[in-house]
């Protein structure tokens, strides 16, 4: 359960989130915009509610993993971490820059706090899988207090090796497991029911002995139940298909597959970031 005033605080949060991607890509004139905003309420409820872990310490051996399989939305997740104290905030405007922490996509020896580098789509879960039965062998007869979770893109649901993924995972009943699907509904070239149809989604992971659950990737109280509810199930994984607005928070920039891969102009950030102030007293 979470209460209602911790809802309040995690949309606050998801909010200046969605500030800071703003700043970052309108800095650095480069980089994705639609996914990272559509992503900013996951995102900050997993860091502010959900993880198993702590910024001083981001070595834990006792951490949950999250693992950033489309890695081209890495600014929701620095955004992220930054906003939740793995660095200071400051060094957000340093995205793309040559020698930056901060890459295009994640770089693990650039920045210790990430579990994996990322950016090749599809790699992501096979990673995740192969985390949930170390954590369940070194547990060994006793259930792992741990968990991993894998964050995707449905765009990247077209490569094969995830589906190999998928169905490694179901047999082996990684119950540790929990990916999260950022049903958008886009990608690069378009709309996905368009380049390559992904229904029934659904049906495709329960064919392959998943738990599944859709919700509302925008709504904290859903996100989170769903979560405890995936925790709860002790025979199989659990995916989230969470349905979300890309560009979520930004009129101009939602529901528009040309969002994808561009950042917006000095004049175009500006006017985000004017509607995002609205929405909360900063």
């Amino acid at each position: 359960m979470i209460s209602e005033s911790e809802v309040i605080q995690i949309e606050k949060k998801a909010n200046d989130i969605r500030i800071s991607i703003i700043e970052m890509l309108v800095k650095a004139k480069s980089g994705h915009t639609a996914g990272p905003l559509g992503m900013a309420d996951i995102f900050a409820t997993l860091y502010f509610n959900v993880l198993n872990h702590n910024p001083q310490k981001p070595s834990l051996p006792a951490r949950d993993r999250l693992i950033l399989s489309n890695g081209h939305i890495c600014p929701v997740l620095y955004a992220t971490m930054a906003h939740a104290g793995y660095f200071p905030v400051q060094d957000l405007m340093t995205l793309r820059q040559f020698g930056s922490s901060l890459q295009g996509h994640p770089h693990r020896e650039w920045l210790p706090a990430l579990e994996t580098s990322s950016g090749p789509l599809g790699s992501g879960l096979s990673q995740a899988v192969g985390m949930a039965l170390a954590m369940r062998m070194d547990a060994g007869k006793e259930k792992p207090n741990r968990f991993v979770y894998c964050l995707m893109s449905d765009g990247e649901l077209d490569e094969g090796n995830t589906w190999e993924a998928i169905m490694l995972a179901g047999k082996e009943r990684l119950w540790n497991l929990i990916a999260i699907i950022d049903r958008n509904n886009i990608q690069i070239d378009g709309y996905t029911e368009d380049i390559m149809p992904l229904e029934p989604l659904r049906a495709k992971w329960e064919a392959f002995n998943w738990h599944v659950l859709e919700i509302d990737g925008h709504n904290i109280e859903e996100i989170v139940s769903a979560i405890d509810q995936g925790k709860a199930i002790f025979d199989k994984p659990t995916v989230l298909i969470a349905h979300t607005i890309p560009g979520k928070g930004v009129e101009d920039f939602e529901r528009k597959y040309e969002w994808h891969g561009k950042p917006p102009t000095k004049e175009e950030g500006d006017k985000a970031i004017a509607e995002l102030k609205t929405h909360y007293a900063q």
